[in-house]
């Protein structure tokens, strides 16, 4: 059943930060651009650029944040755009909820990254990350692949270095022409380091907010 997008479903407002459930314990950053009829627009992650393995059909959560509360909406992907600028286009499926559940929002970026492969290494640079993966990008050749074991060494500044080892959601090129490949690795956090990495989201979130009132 496809719920209609009127003002019962009281989606945000255009432009509103959106974060896709595509993966246990991961999401991917975006932002609401449209909402037509029963359909609305959002930006494509970063991530999905090139050769994607989402198609028309799939279904997955959305969610934003409110003061409160963050609100889930159930997803069916309707459409992707194929040219600049890369859009999904979303229906829902049921009707919006709050969760009391923690999603992890993802932050952060510029730190170094020292990825380990059985006896190999690879250094790259932190793009986001949140409590239950991160993203990374790193400008050599690698044989890496989706379900792959990883091992990641991440400098979170003031917070400290942090050691994980997770497994490979998504490898593909960088977009928009750059060298290089974006990995995305996913993990499991215990309390302590869970805390770590939202003090340190925390922290670039304010600093982000100074920069553009500066």
């Amino acid at each position: 059943m496809t719920v209609v997008v009127s003002a019962a479903t009281d989606l945000p407002d255009v432009g509103t930060a959106m974060f896709l459930v595509l993966g246990e314990g991961v999401n991917f950053r975006s932002r609401l651009e449209s909402v037509d009829g029963e359909t609305f627009a959002v930006t494509a992650p970063l991530e999905t650029a090139g050769p994607v393995a989402y198609t028309p059909g799939q279904q997955f959560e959305v969610f934003w944040a409110t003061p409160r509360t963050r609100i889930m909406l159930p997803t069916r992907l309707v459409a992707l755009s194929d040219e600049a600028p890369f859009r999904w286009r979303l229906a829902p499926t049921a009707a919006p909820r709050q969760s009391n559940r923690r999603e992890y929002v993802r932050g952060g970026g510029g730190a170094a990254v020292r990825l380990t492969a059985g006896e190999r290494a690879l250094e790259g640079a932190l793009l986001d990350i949140s409590e239950g993966g991160l993203r990374c990008w790193i400008d050599e050749p690698a044989a890496l692949s989706p379900g792959d074991e990883l091992g990641a060494t991440v400098s979170l500044g003031a917070e400290g270095e942090v050691e994980v080892t997770g497994t490979i959601l998504t490898v593909r090129e960088a977009p928009h022409g750059d060298p290089g490949l974006h990995v995305v690795l996913t993990f499991t956090s215990g309390e302590s380091l869970a805390q770590m990495i939202r003090l340190y989201v925390m922290t670039w979130e304010i600093n982000e907010r100074r920069l553009r009132l500066a």
